[in-house]
């Protein structure tokens, strides 16, 4: 993963907060926390993550209205979120995915299963973007090869 991936933690919890951060600490990216469900979207905003560790139970906005606010938001649609949460009922893993999460991972967090994922949602984010500039350069190539009228 190269240096410029940015990931946002956000949790209301300081204790758990500062537990991402040094389970996360040997992954070579630039962090940034929030601390209630305003605060993420504030921070989406200004810090332009690639991923969010997002807990669902925050003050202000819940993390389902979180992730669902950025995912329908055509600016931060692309950022990868994965729900941290102590919530494991169905119906929970249900809204989680109605509200557009990536994927989610349940507390206690096993920090070999979050580096895990961090990592596989971060080259996947990169994968998704090489194809869009890919996509892009086809498309001009197209553009730029067709005889005009």
């Amino acid at each position: 993963m190269a240096s410029s991936n940015r990931i946002l933690i956000a949790d209301d919890n300081a204790a758990n907060r500062e537990l991402l951060e040094v389970h996360l600490a040997s992954i070579d990216c630039e962090f940034e926390t929030a601390v209630d469900g305003q605060d993420t979207l504030d921070k989406t905003a200004s810090f332009h993550p690639d991923l969010i560790l997002l807990d669902v139970m925050m003050p202000k906005l819940s993390g389902f209205e979180v992730c669902k606010q950025i995912k329908e938001n055509p600016k931060t649609s692309g950022i990868m979120i994965l729900m941290v949460t102590a919530l494991n009922e169905l119906g929970d893993i249900e809204r989680a995915v109605a509200a557009g999460t990536d994927d989610f991972l349940s507390k206690p967090i096993s920090k070999v299963s979050l580096l895990k994922r961090v990592d596989t949602m971060l080259k996947l984010k990169g994968t998704v973007e090489e194809l869009e500039r890919l996509r892009m350069y086809i498309r001009d190539m197209e553009d730029g090869s067709r005889p005009s009228a």
